[in-house]
């Protein structure tokens, strides 16, 4: 199975020069587990749910002045839409992440996650928690 039939379309982006105050209420908004950021169209970053809350110091500090490319992950990995979603996995493994941007031509177009995965891929779900969760859990 491809990346593309599993993958989530409908991403949620937003641009680095946002506000943490901006994206913490398109979270609330969009109801989402992470965010796109982008400049000039281009992945440049990501924050999930978990930036946020551990970094709420800086929206703490000043949230309608610090920008959401401040707390960003800049060491972006993806996938390409037309890869297998054992590859998506795998990259999933090798660099610790659960959501994982899904591109074509340099384009976002989706994003895949470790529930999308189990959704369409319960056997691969569980051998994921089997090597990947459950260890760190220790």
């Amino acid at each position: 199975m491809l990346v593309k039939e599993a993958m989530t379309k409908n991403v949620i982006t937003i641009d680095q020069s946002a506000t943490i105050l901006e994206a913490s209420n398109l979270y609330r908004d969009k109801k989402i587990g992470c965010l796109i950021i982008t400049e000039n169209s281009k992945i440049v970053g990501i924050v999930t749910e978990r930036d946020l809350i551990e970094r709420t110091i800086c929206m703490l500090r000043d949230p309608e002045n610090t920008r959401i490319g401040d707390i960003m992950s800049r060491d972006i990995k993806t996938v390409h839409a037309l890869e297998t979603i054992e590859k998506a996995l795998e990259i999933m493994e090798n660099y610790n992440i659960k959501k994982l941007p899904v591109v074509k031509q340099d384009d976002i177009v989706g994003i895949i996650t470790v529930t999308d995965i189990s959704r369409v891929r319960p056997d691969l779900s569980e051998r994921f928690m089997e090597t990947w969760i459950k260890p760190r859990w220790k």
